[in-house]
């Protein structure tokens, strides 16, 4: 345990899907508190399930593999599900341990930007006609 969660982490910063072609990177939201530039966008899709997407700089190994567990996790997964998962959901991965607080903040900041929107798009929802 400890070193290989964190390669682990590394490797994952590898398989972030990349941003659809037709997906600008302006239209992506900034990550407040996260070490490194990281953008995430969020939309649902039929059935209730959500799309995200994330960017993150090949330079920013650590943020690119907290996206790419946010991505295979979460990706296409009911809002109820995205919203039910912990605030600290990093500390059952083992990386609390392993991580600074300051990234460990950046993690969460993904995971909160996620579920605001989420939560926008149920309001939404439930005010169209």
């Amino acid at each position: 345990m400890g070193q290989d969660e964190l390669q682990l982490l590394l490797e994952f910063a590898n398989e972030l899907p990349p941003l659809p072609a037709d997906m600008e990177q302006a239209a992506m939201e900034p990550v407040p508190n996260a070490s490194r530039r990281c953008s995430c966008m969020s939309d649902a899709v039929d059935r209730g399930k959500v799309r995200l997407y994330f960017s993150a700089p090949a330079e920013a190994p650590t943020t690119r593999g907290f996206a790419a567990i946010l991505a295979a996790g979460l990706d296409q997964q009911p809002a109820e599900d995205i919203l039910a998962v912990p605030d600290d959901f990093y500390t059952d991965l083992g990386l609390a341990a392993l991580i600074s607080p300051l990234r460990l903040r950046g993690m969460s900041a993904m995971l909160a930007r996620i579920k605001r929107r989420v939560r926008a798009s149920i309001r939404l929802y439930r005010l169209a006609p």
